[in-house]
């Protein structure tokens, strides 16, 4: 019995990050430091959708300081199967100090809560990412948010006048990355298509990792009307611990949006655990439940949040010699571990 619920919570850990297993198992899983830097401060609360009778908890990342007047860009991240706002903290900490707002929601249904004492793991995990409530919740959660930061932006001491909502991006991991990709206008590709629910103009930019590929005759169709800049991250050891989708098959959405201006990279020996900030300790070179070398994480990290500034600066701060240094430099910097695709708008 007892190995048994080793198992899951370990496997808990593979699928969401959540912090709350780490008292669990200390001695498989250990969370990387949540203390925001010296130079960023978090502000932790609960919106309330009266229209879904639906609470959206958050955590939004800021820089402790800004310049009387200044405006900082929004990026609104959604988290894995089975994770929460608090979770993916090493990504919301840099960005914050970077300038911007870094948002992340909570969104239930599929959080930590929806997985908690389940007695068949892969069962639970299952039956939740296959719930077409949940992806629609996670697509209004995340409109809903937009429109709170809006009236925060105007009323909430702690924001107020310092959001630039014209800029706003996003980003997720793995059932986060679907939910950032129906944010900007992909279709299912399915017959469980979230018609008329998904695409919200008011992103301008998104980093999808680890997002589930389309399937189906219809590709085109699932993300050939996307035009907002994108950059997918992957890794060759990505295979969704939960689910169909093949390390190989996460290309599928850079391939297929033609539309838009793009960039895809795909670690070498990077497994779907790399997004999430979360380290093991070695052993047998393993992680519980995972393929790849957790030796190689600190690198990962640190190409991972150099790649996304890049991005961000590109196409949230207009910044011409960040988008420079993503067609022309990061593939120098990352080297051998990956491989770094460019494509401009109707480039195939």
């Amino acid at each position: 019995m007892k190995r048994n619920s080793m198992s899951i919570a370990a496997l808990l850990g593979v699928l969401t990050g959540a912090m709350s297993l780490r008292a669990a198992t200390p001695e498989l899983i250990t969370a990387p430091a949540t203390t925001a830097p010296a130079d960023v401060t978090t502000i932790n609360g609960l919106w309330q959708d009266a229209q879904r009778d639906r609470a959206v908890p958050y955590k939004i990342y800021l820089p402790k300081t800004l310049p009387a007047g200044t405006t900082i860009p929004v990026i609104v991240f959604s988290h894995g199967l089975g994770g929460s706002c608090e979770g993916y903290a090493f990504l919301g900490q840099h960005w914050a100090s970077r300038g911007y707002a870094s948002v992340h929601l909570t969104h239930h249904g599929s959080d930590t809560a929806a997985l908690r004492g389940a007695e068949d793991i892969m069962k639970a995990t299952s039956a939740v990412a296959n719930d077409l409530r949940n992806s629609v919740d996670r697509v209004k959660d995340v409109s809903f948010a937009l429109d709170q930061l809006t009236t925060m932006n105007k009323d909430d001491a702690a924001v107020k006048g310092k959001l630039d909502l014209e800029k706003i991006g996003m980003a997720g991991h793995f059932f986060g990355g679907s939910t950032t990709m129906w944010m900007i206008g992909q279709k299912s590709g399915s017959p469980l298509d979230i018609k008329g629910i998904g695409g919200d103009p008011r992103i301008k930019a998104a980093i999808p990792m680890s997002a589930p590929a389309a399937r189906g005759p219809n590709i085109q169709r699932a993300y050939g009307s996307i035009t907002t800049p994108v950059l997918c991250m992957t890794g060759t050891l990505d295979d969704s611990p939960a689910g169909e989708t093949r390390a190989a098959d996460r290309r599928m959405p850079f391939d297929n949006m033609v539309a838009a201006e793009r960039y895809l990279v795909i670690f070498e020996g990077g497994d779907h655990m790399v997004f999430s900030g979360w380290r093991s300790p070695m052993r047998a070179g393993k992680r519980p439940g995972t393929l790849a070398d957790p030796a190689k994480d600190p690198r990962f990290h640190a190409l991972i949040l150099q790649s996304t500034d890049a991005f961000w600066d590109a196409y949230l701060k207009g910044d011409e010699k960040a988008k420079t240094y993503l067609r022309e430099g990061f593939a120098r910097d990352l080297g051998k571990d990956g491989t770094w695709s460019a494509k401009k708008a109707n480039e195939k």
